[in-house]
């Protein structure tokens, strides 16, 4: 699959690079990649996948605050979906551009507005408990299967109000086909998208549908929007999935990387531990230091200049969200220091402009409620044996990660 503009060589004036941000080699590492990325300059072209790049803080958030000129309509992944078909109907929040997309945004930030979000704190923070007292039971356990996975796919799927049967045999195969389409059709993508075939599309279709979610969840609040003229009927179920696919992987994975950074780094652990209430900012380092998401596509609806490089309309540009979190222009000659009293706002975790993640409220919360918890009990997080990579297109996390805690 190819962008709308496959350029000639004498049309690019930036840097080309044959960098493949979805090689294996490139997601076990890579920040040595951003790096070299980033001092290529401010533009580059990545001839692999007939696309711009951009690496560096600035101008991945000038891109993403100007909608008008990057537009998501076009899809966030590679493919084009102004010139090509997709594989899949683009999402009716995230792929599409105002005003639809400020009218089903509003829809949504609604639903997950702050005293929203507020009133799941105490059921979160119980189910938090528990899941700390079972780990800490346990001292030697799986953090990806019994932390990290356990959390959201309880309070997180409980609070959108799906049934508890099926949930870790699909949701998360569900999500991981979601985010690898981000990405280029490559044999990772391919094999994701047959394992959901086979099965994990057909059980979140059916418990997405109105008689099978409970009356107080949020999938339920969207059907009442729809109720309410506020939506289409048809698109109540659509963004039910959505909210299932956005609101699960990128916690599993936040969290994954939370626990992997407090275990290699017991000195950032330790002082979380001594004030539980820098967990929330603790939280928002991890989300700098190890980005959940590294990349996605804007397509241009215009010929635009973007630091001196001219870029055609209908062009696809891919924005490195984990290189931005790591860039020393924004963040100083300790971008690569993983440091829990640093002010870590501004960071590209979540995107930014008004396709900033919608759901990025609840994840913090759940993230933050998770740390405190843990913060409060445990003194020491040890990793005993090498965590396994979980590859994706676009989002990266763990499959596997032997740890052991103690009380303290």
């Amino acid at each position: 699959m190819t962008s709308a503009h496959t350029l000639r060589p004498t049309e690019v004036t930036v840097p080309v690079t044959d960098f493949d941000p979805y090689a294996d080699a490139v997601l076990d590492d890579p920040y040595p990649h951003y790096e070299m990325l980033r001092e290529l300059g401010p533009v580059f072209y990545l001839s692999r996948y007939d696309a711009f790049g951009i690496a560096r803080h600035a101008e991945i958030d000038m891109v993403l605050r100007d909608a008008a000129t990057f537009c998501s309509s076009g899809g966030v992944g590679l493919a084009n979906f102004h010139v090509q078909e997709a594989w899949r109907k683009p999402s009716i929040i995230l792929e599409v551009d105002p005003p639809m997309h400020g009218r089903t945004r509003k829809v949504v930030a609604g639903l997950l507005a702050p005293a929203a979000i507020n009133k799941l704190r105490a059921t979160f923070e119980h189910q938090a408990e528990l899941l700390v007292d079972r780990v800490l039971e346990q001292g030697s356990f799986d953090a990806v299967t019994d932390l990290c996975e356990a959390y959201p796919l309880k309070v997180f799927a409980d609070a959108v109000g799906i049934p508890a049967e099926g949930r870790e045999k699909y949701l998360l195969a569900y999500g991981d086909m979601v985010f690898n389409a981000f990405g280029p059709v490559n044999d990772r993508f391919k094999a994701c998208l047959d394992k959901a075939q086979a099965g994990a599309i057909a059980w979140v279709t059916e418990v997405c549908k109105r008689e099978n979610l409970t009356p107080d969840g949020f999938g339920a609040q969207l059907y009442k929007a729809a109720d309410d003229g506020l939506l289409a009927p048809e698109e109540a179920p659509m963004l039910v999935r959505t909210l299932l696919s956005a609101g699960l992987d990128t916690t599993v994975f936040t969290l994954c990387n939370a626990i992997l950074s407090f275990a290699r780094y017991p000195d950032q652990w330790a002082l979380v531990h001594a004030n539980p209430s820098m967990a929330r900012q603790a939280l928002e380092e991890v989300l700098r230091f190890e980005s959940t998401f590294h990349s996605f596509y804007r397509t241009t609806t215009r010929e635009v200049e973007v630091a001196g490089a001219t870029m055609a309309n209908e062009q696809k540009v891919c924005v490195f969200i984990g290189s931005a979190n790591r860039d020393p222009r924004r963040w100083g000659d300790s971008a690569d220091k993983f440091d829990v009293s640093r002010r870590a706002a501004g960071n590209m975790a979540f995107g930014t402009g008004i396709h900033g993640c919608a759901g990025q409220m609840i994840a913090r919360l759940e993230g933050e409620i998770v740390l405190t918890a843990l913060a409060r009990r445990v003194k020491h997080i040890r990793l005993e044996g090498k965590p396994v990579i979980h590859y994706n297109n676009s989002v990266r996390g763990y499959t596997s990660m032997p740890v052991s805690i103690s009380a303290g």
